[in-house]
């Protein structure tokens, strides 16, 4: 027979199974486990929410799982970094592909060393939002060949044979002078402007008296200069050569750049019937001004973006 005892004592109480796996994994997570949280964010330029990753155990602290997420990026998070470019064609080009509204042009217009830089990523309008200022394209205004052959040799003087080869090697860069120029340096100068023709015959002229002494040099009524030679082998024999005082260049400032007319003064020392010749090119600062600040314009016409002149806050920090 079953037995009909009646239990003495109190009733018990079996727990909720899903509470108390609950609770075992409270006590796990408390102990060594890592949770995944939600933090709340309110503040300009900033996500409404960023996940961190809780760490429990004896010293428990908050990490942010962006590096974490980093190394999965399939591509990068924005545009950054500079662009150098060697033409202005390829400024405009460029910054033409990545230009947006709210993109500008700085420009450093030192004649010494000018620059344009069209920041891509930068603030928007007086109610824009602000941007990282980190995506440039530069432009160095890189000088060309021609500009530096001549500023090397500005100034400096040379020798008889040594300036008639100059002028035989680097006839391609003299042009004829307009009317306006011949009005403009005759009247300022008081003196000739050259042709490139008048400019191959005293070259010319030059190596013809190489090796003859100067017995005078004197300084014509029309400001032009006129040296008259003793020939070495012909007893002093005078031979008349007529000196202009100035004449005119037409070279590109810029590595395939458009050309710039500049003037440039022709002088000459006699001293012990040795003539030491140099030349001045004149007002360089206000050539590589003018050409500097067209080719600005007309960057910001072509990509239809405002310029500044001067440097941006980020290059001013």
């Amino acid at each position: 027979m079953p037995n009909t005892k009646e239990l003495i004592g109190e009733p018990i109480t079996l727990p909720d199974p899903a509470r108390a796996i609950e609770a075992i994994a409270e006590l796990a997570r408390n102990a060594a486990g890592v949770e995944i949280q939600s933090l709340t964010l309110n503040g300009d330029g900033l996500p409404s929410s960023v996940p961190l990753a809780r760490r429990h155990g004896e010293r428990p602290d908050y990490t942010s799982l962006k590096a974490l997420a980093e190394e999965w990026r399939l591509f990068p998070e924005r545009k950054k970094g500079t662009a150098t470019v060697g033409t202005l064609a390829s400024f405009i080009e460029l910054t033409e592909r990545h230009a947006h509204e709210s993109s500008a042009i700085f420009a450093d217009l030192d004649w010494r060393n000018p620059s344009m830089t069209a920041i891509v990523d930068y603030h928007g309008g007086k109610d824009g939002i602000p941007a990282w200022c980190q995506h440039r394209i530069h432009y160095p205004f890189p000088r060309s060949e021609q500009w530096q052959t001549w500023v090397a040799m500005n100034g400096k003087p040379m020798k008889q044979e040594e300036f008639a080869a100059f002028i035989e090697d680097n006839i391609g860069d003299l042009s004829s002078p307009m009317d306006m120029e011949v009005t403009e340096f005759e009247r300022k100068f008081m003196t000739k402007i050259a042709t490139p023709s008048e400019l191959v015959t005293l070259s010319r002229g030059l190596q013809v008296h190489v090796s003859s002494r100067a017995s005078s040099a004197v300084t014509l009524q029309s400001g032009e200069g006129e040296i008259v030679w003793d020939e070495v082998h012909n007893d002093a024999a005078g031979k008349k050569l007529t000196v202009p005082g100035i004449f005119m260049l037409q070279i590109p400032i810029f590595h395939m750049g458009e050309l710039q007319r500049i003037a440039v003064r022709l002088r000459y020392r006699v001293r012990e019937g040795a003539v030491t010749w140099f030349y001045q090119m004149y007002r360089p600062d206000i050539a590589v001004t003018e050409r500097v600040t067209e080719d600005v314009e007309a960057a910001a016409e072509a990509t239809k973006l405002p310029w500044y002149a001067g440097t941006d806050e980020a290059r001013a920090r």
